[in-house]
């Protein structure tokens, strides 16, 4: 079943588009830096929770729920940036296919401009190609 794209995107401001696309970029950073990724120096962006093994289960269970916190809040910040991201791209189509579709109407307005102009043409040089071939 193929979307209505046409209707779905429709009318976006670049101005939004434009001024989003910084606070997209940071988070992207952002998200980045936090997943845990190297940087330059090959040391870890965050500390990683390091219990000893010999800790009792309360500690070890403390240190899992903190880990687990900090991996939901990096899925969720991982979701708002793919949703931003995603909502970006619709109104970039959206536009991409107004702009297809004003390039459409120009190229035939300038096609039919230019018979207009080369049958004004051809009729202002009638009387002098007439005395011309005569």
């Amino acid at each position: 079943m193929a979307l209505p794209w046409k209707t779905i995107l429709t009318n976006v401001p670049w101005s939004d588009v434009l001024g989003k696309a910084p606070i997209i970029a940071d988070s992207a950073k952002k998200l980045w830096k936090g997943m845990g990724r190297k940087n330059g120096e090959g040391t870890s962006a965050e500390q990683e929770i390091t219990v000893p093994p010999d800790a009792d289960l309360a500690t070890r269970f403390a240190a899992l729920e903190a880990s687990q916190r900090k991996q939901r809040t990096q899925i969720l910040a991982a979701g708002e940036l793919i949703q931003a991201l995603s909502e970006q791209n619709a109104q970039l189509a959206a536009q991409l296919d107004t702009l297809r579709s004003r390039t459409r109407r120009q190229t035939w307005i300038l096609a039919l401009t230019a018979l207009i102009a080369g049958l004004a043409l051809a009729l202002a040089a009638q009387p002098k190609l007439l005395e011309f071939l005569a």
